[in-house]
């Protein structure tokens, strides 16, 4: 067991032999910790966490009461492999989030970022690799091997089928339920949810220039409104009409990679 001497642990918890517990972190009232177990400098657990597994979590991440980490994946195939999660820094994981580990029908470890927000009773399923800045709202949740990509939002209540991809910075309306990839900056709405346009406001937020996003609703345009052919074929005459855009260039680039299940559209 190492455990930092500046580390503040309440006598309820429970630590057990082997984990990490890294300077200056403060562990609360009845929670327990598994023996492999690693945390990094400045992890705060509120009360009544439970980390198990080979779970790693990084620096500054504050985990709320009733969060559980590390258990056993839900998935019927899981067999007891040894696999892994890896947390990144200054994450806030709310209460009664549940974060699983991947399998080896998978790439074997579910990642999170830095900096992301899973709000109350949020679910983040085995081999999910989810970026940076992300929030996933009250009770929304994502199934197995889905990827999102960085400053995606996830509206409440909303579900994310498995092996589904989020591109950056796209936003999940509430309620809704995702069984296909999402463009970058994309906005999906709806019960099995459909393309309803770009999320211009959080580009905005991010201080986006009028004049790229003057030229992004336009591609969205030529993409999926106004463009004759297949979707691959109007991805490829826009990105070759915006060879300069950054923005255009990740949600054509999106569309003409290979996925496993089918990108939505409006």
């Amino acid at each position: 067991m190492a455990i930092a001497p500046d580390a503040t642990i309440h006598p309820t918890s429970i630590i057990e032999e082997g984990a990490t517990i890294g300077s200056q972190c403060v562990i609360g009232p009845f929670c327990v910790i598994g023996p492999e177990v690693v945390l990094g400098e400045r992890v705060h657990l509120f009360s009544h966490v439970v980390v198990a597994g080979l779970t790693e979590i990084g620096d500054e991440t504050r985990v709320w009461p009733f969060a559980s980490i590390g258990h056993q994946p839900q998935d019927l195939k899981f067999s007891g492999e040894r696999t892994r999660i890896r947390i990144g820094k200054r994450n806030m994981i709310r209460e009664s989030t549940s974060i699983n580990p991947g399998t080896s029908g998978g790439t074997g470890i579910t990642i999170l970022g830095d900096d992301n927000l899973m709000m109350l009773g949020t679910h983040v399923g085995h081999d999910c690799n989810l970026g940076n800045r992300i929030v996933l709202a009250n009770n929304a949740a994502i199934a197995g091997h889905c990827v999102l990509e960085d400053n995606v939002i996830v509206g409440g209540q909303s579900g994310v089928h498995q092996f589904v991809h989020i591109g950056q910075g796209a936003m999940i309306g509430a309620v809704s339920m995702v069984t296909k990839d999402v463009i970058p900056y994309g906005s999906i709405v709806g019960n099995r949810g459909s393309l309803a346009g770009l999320n211009i406001t959080g580009l905005k937020r991010r201080g986006v220039e009028r004049a790229r996003l003057h030229a992004l609703r336009a591609a969205y345009q030529a993409i999926f409104v106004d463009g004759t052919g297949t979707l691959h074929e109007r991805a490829r005459r826009t990105a070759d009409d915006h060879p300069d855009n950054e923005l255009v260039q990740q949600i054509t680039g999106f569309i003409l990679s290979e996925h496993a299940r089918s990108v939505a559209t409006p």
